[in-house]
């Protein structure tokens, strides 16, 4: 680890420590706590965008950490203060070439539209005087990152050597991998362009939804259509002509997120207001695509019953559907597991976006299943605190809208899609398979059979009061084996 770095990972860890002895001493214990999640929200702050991302998820976690933390770590932000321009035209020259102005009629070299740990935005035109954001990676930023990937590696060795009954549940390995695979990709912006393309193919499918498109990409520089709008939180419900148009949008932003989930199965991870614009007259647009979650078939139909199960008022299928989805431990409470979701589901069936957190009702039911020994995928935290970003988006353009409401409208092309997925030919294909192989462990069944029987070593338990059993003879038996394997036989000779 650079020098500076490990000065400032010891600077950082010394002032928390003085923080929690100094507090220790003393106060309302309210106030202790909410001194110390500010305490360490900022320190996650000021050690980059690889501990933002833990925060991040570590906000997804009610299940081990506390609420005033939860509350406080909702509250980071990976925003640096700007950086001149020239501390980033080095970049710009080694992956566009020394010619790379004359792409651009102008450039914003003053007024950058954002500024982050891991890049800074500019607006630019381009010659045929098409807006762009140009997004510049910051130099030396990778090392810094792949170093501080080492330590928490470290890091985690020791709390589950320390701890191995709760990594049993929460299983800090995998969650620092999903971590740094989505920080990985945040550091190639071929990732990103790819990510994009792909949530742009999903959004095709709605007139009110946009991802920009994808100029030029290189791991270091992502040049991109201008999104149109501002953000979310920015937006004066009197622009738009009417309440219907203004529902439209947000309905609209639910239900591509929805159908990321349960069809697309990879989802904008972090959907929070300042990725999300809105142009009155032209709907919404959703950028920075370099945090994103995939989630595979089985775990997303699970999820999606889940769901289902919760906006039907259903906690007791809930709580079923939850338990598939994850791994209950040799000691975990499953039937106190379904009592926690049965009190939790009935308000949200029916709460307005006003009312309840949908999202957060997801990571409610995730701290109520690691307390009762439910180990979960850690792909569902970060789908949680998508939705939850999600809704809180969506909140200030149609709070009176219900999420519940909104999966009940698109359940049925939801559910159609995945009928047809499994109808396609790939899917058919494996069953077949499946089915051949079933086929061939049959015939090793029959012909064990009939060793067995002309070894005079076949037995069976048989239960003597139960007539029909005491009628199976040997010989009924026998044939009964002999018919099946000669329907094996005749039906592998049709295929």
């Amino acid at each position: 680890m650079p020098e500076g770095r490990a000065r400032l990972l010891a600077a950082t860890l010394a002032r928390l420590v003085a923080r929690e002895a100094g507090d220790s001493i003393g106060g309302e214990p309210s106030l202790r706590q909410q001194r110390r999640a500010r305490a360490i929200r900022v320190a996650f702050e000021n050690l980059g965008p690889l501990y933002v991302k833990v925060g991040q998820m570590l906000s997804t976690r009610p299940d081990f950490v506390s609420e005033a933390t939860i509350e406080e770590l909702g509250k980071l932000h990976d925003r640096v203060p700007a950086a001149p321009f020239a501390e980033f035209e080095p970049v710009l020259e080694e992956e566009l070439g020394h010619a790379w102005e004359r792409r651009f009629r102008h450039i914003d070299t003053d007024h950058p539209l954002g500024s982050a740990s891991l890049a800074q935005v500019y607006r630019a035109r381009l010659t045929d005087g098409r807006p762009v954001a140009v997004k510049v990676q910051r130099p030396g930023i990778g090392s810094v990152v792949r170093s501080d990937m080492a330590v928490l590696r470290r890091a985690a060795r020791v709390v589950t050597a320390a701890r191995p009954t709760f990594n049993a549940v929460v299983d800090v390995h995998a969650m620092l991998d999903l971590i740094f695979e989505s920080v990985g990709n945040e550091l190639d912006f071929t990732a990103e362009a790819a990510n994009m393309e792909l949530g742009r193919a999903q959004a095709e499918e709605f007139d009110l939804i946009t991802v920009p498109g994808v100029v030029t990409a290189t791991p270091r520089v992502l040049v991109q259509d201008l999104a149109g709008g501002r953000s979310i939180r920015d937006v004066d419900h009197r622009e738009f002509d009417d309440d219907d148009e203004r529902l439209a949008v947000a309905h609209d932003l639910l239900a591509f997120m929805y159908r990321s989930y349960f069809v697309g199965r990879h989802f904008h991870a972090d959907p929070h207001p300042g990725n999300v614009f809105v142009e009155p007259g032209r709907g919404a647009y959703l950028i920075d695509w370099g945090m994103i979650g995939r989630i595979d078939r089985p775990l997303s139909l699970k999820l999606a019953l889940t769901l289902i199960n919760i906006a039907q008022n259903d906690g007791e299928g809930a709580a079923r559907a939850w338990v598939e989805m994850g791994k209950p431990m040799s000691w975990a409470d499953v039937t106190g597991f379904a009592g926690d979701v049965s009190a939790l589901v009935p308000r949200a069936a029916i709460a307005s976006l006003e009312e309840l957190n949908f999202g957060l009702t997801l990571t409610t039911v995730l701290r109520h299943s690691t307390k009762r020994g439910i180990r979960i995928n850690p792909v569902v935290p970060m789908l949680g605190k998508s939705f939850a970003n999600a809704e809180g988006s969506i909140r200030c353009l149609a709070p009176e809208l219900s999420a519940a409401e909104v999966l009940r409208d698109e359940l049925a092309d939801i559910v159609v899609d995945l009928a047809c997925e499994s109808l396609s030919e790939s899917h058919l294909a494996r069953g077949v398979v499946e089915l051949l192989l079933a086929t061939n462990g049959s015939q090793d069944h029959a012909r064990g059979i009939l060793r067995d029987v002309f070894n005079r070593d076949l037995s069976f338990g048989v239960n003597s009061r139960n007539p029909d059993l005491r009628r199976l003879t040997p010989g009924r038996l026998l044939c009964g084996a002999l018919a099946g394997t000669a329907g094996v036989w005749l039906w592998r000779r049709a295929r």
